[in-house]
């Protein structure tokens, strides 16, 4: 896959979450600069982009299903990108991506209460296209871990189906550093790379 606007001769869909204005499990300050910025580049760069800031679970999988049709209909040598940057936390293995509005109490809640990231992956592997990017800027410390009682830190490692990479803003089991810039440090320099002649 390359990311160079004037080479693209496939259909690009992508899809673009940030979540920080979290009300009761501790704001983020940067998710939402880094998904505006993100879609800035990914429009730059081709693509058609569908972009969702500070959204509960509902709007979150009402955006992943229609990223799935429109991978769909986009066809089989369409390029997808999913994008999340927010609270997220792995439990026995898993990923969940954390919406706003949510009422977690106990790591069981997490299936019913948040997004499961392999959701994500099942929608793109069912649109059997090209070529498809997830990206997660979301390896923070867990806004759960006192909760929980867990010492399980940043996300697991994910077994992604044919055609399908992952990337993460850090090692799977570690925490990323946010920063005190506008932008979360990985973000910044993924745009910057993604705009690089000849990268990608």
């Amino acid at each position: 896959v390359t990311f160079s606007a004037s080479a693209a001769t496939e259909p690009r869909v992508a899809l673009v979450i940030g979540n920080g204005a979290y009300p009761n499990i501790g704001a983020l300050r940067t998710p939402p600069n880094d998904a505006k910025l993100m879609a800035r580049t990914l429009r730059g760069l081709g693509f058609d982009v569908r972009q969702w800031l500070n959204s509960d679970q509902r709007s979150m999988k009402r955006a992943i299903l229609d990223f799935g049709a429109r991978l769909e209909k986009a066809g089989k040598n369409a390029v997808g990108f999913f994008y999340y940057a927010g609270h997220a936390v792995q439990v026995r293995g898993t990923n969940y991506l954390v919406p706003l509005k949510t009422m977690i109490s106990r790591p069981a809640d997490l299936e019913i209460e948040a997004v499961n990231a392999n959701w994500v992956l099942g929608q793109m592997s069912f649109a059997a296209n090209r070529a498809n990017l997830v990206v997660l800027d979301a390896s923070r410390a867990s806004p759960f871990a006192r909760t929980f009682g867990s010492t399980v830190k940043g996300l697991a490692k994910m077994k992604a189906p044919p055609g399908v990479l992952v990337a993460y803003s850090t090692a799977p089991g570690t925490v990323a550093n946010e920063g005190l810039a506008t932008n979360s440090p990985y973000t910044e320099a993924l745009a910057s790379a993604m705009n690089r002649p000849g990268l990608g």
